[in-house]
């Protein structure tokens, strides 16, 4: 009789172990759950665990930037030739700044929040037209220039101003004068500053691919021409640490071919 309960016992506990609900993950779960993704160079499962952490706590500093990081690297995976494809990559854009912008509502302190307001402009105006563009980018100018005044190591938000700087720069003489009668003043950028910026990102992290990509790239504008070749060849050497470096990696092949005549 006595083995007859204990088994009883057992099994009653067994089936309500069975039937008892795990313990709920907490917004700090799946950050975690997030970050190893994303080092894992898994973007959509990345998102869907930083979106569940924002899901459980709104204001969630860590999981707003994280999730506008993540709906920004979505956002480049998508092939934006393909039926609808703009459309699907604008809306990760759009999202991406959403969640940037409460993130530095939540913590106006910070690099993280600020730069990834910045990106996620960024990549959204270049789906825009010309009013729009230079409509945002002295906002965009401003949320890099706050990311490096908080984290002067922040190799991203360079990489960013070198960008801005050279896109600044590629609207000169005559079509920033028409652009200007029709959008409004156009703010001024210069492709030495864009070299000084994206050399400062590449200083601070020399094994970045884009960081080189876009480096060799303003060199090009330059006409220095051996020292962007040298970056792009850097960048078909250096190991992949993201999910885009394959096709950073093809883009600056294609670039190093580019300008293979005006080496010799």
């Amino acid at each position: 009789m006595r083995k007859t309960a204990i088994l009883s016992a057992v099994l009653l506990l067994a089936a309500f172990l069975a039937v008892r609900p795990l313990a709920a993950q907490t917004a700090a779960d799946h950050i975690l759950k997030g970050d190893e993704y994303y080092t894992q160079l898994k973007d959509a499962q990345a998102l869907e665990e930083y979106l569940a952490a924002v899901k459980l706590e709104p204001g969630n500093y860590e999981a707003l930037w994280k999730a506008s990081r993540s709906l920004v690297d979505n956002g480049d995976l998508v092939d934006a030739k393909a039926k609808g494809g703009e459309e699907k990559q604008k809306k990760f854009y759009q999202d991406a700044e959403a969640h940037a912008r409460k993130a530095v509502a939540a913590n106006p302190n910070d690099t993280n929040g600020h730069f990834q307001l910045s990106a996620s402009m960024g990549k959204h105006a270049l789906l825009l037209g010309k009013k729009d563009q230079i409509a945002m980018s002295k906002e965009i100018k401003a949320e890099i220039e706050k990311a490096i005044e908080l984290d002067a190591t922040n190799d991203g938000a360079f990489h960013a101003l070198g960008r801005w700087h050279r896109k600044m720069a590629e609207i000169g003489g005559a079509k920033r004068l028409i652009g200007g009668l029709l959008y409004g003043s156009i703010p001024k950028g210069t492709y030495e500053e864009s070299e000084t910026y994206l050399a400062k990102a590449v200083a601070l992290k020399p094994d970045y691919i884009n960081h080189r990509l876009e480096l060799g790239r303003t060199l090009v504008e330059l006409k220095k021409f051996k020292e962007a070749a040298a970056e792009f060849q850097k960048c078909q050497e250096l190991p992949a640490t993201t999910s885009k470096d394959p096709g950073y990696k093809a883009d600056a092949q294609k670039d190093l071919a580019a300008i293979q005549k005006k080496l010799k």
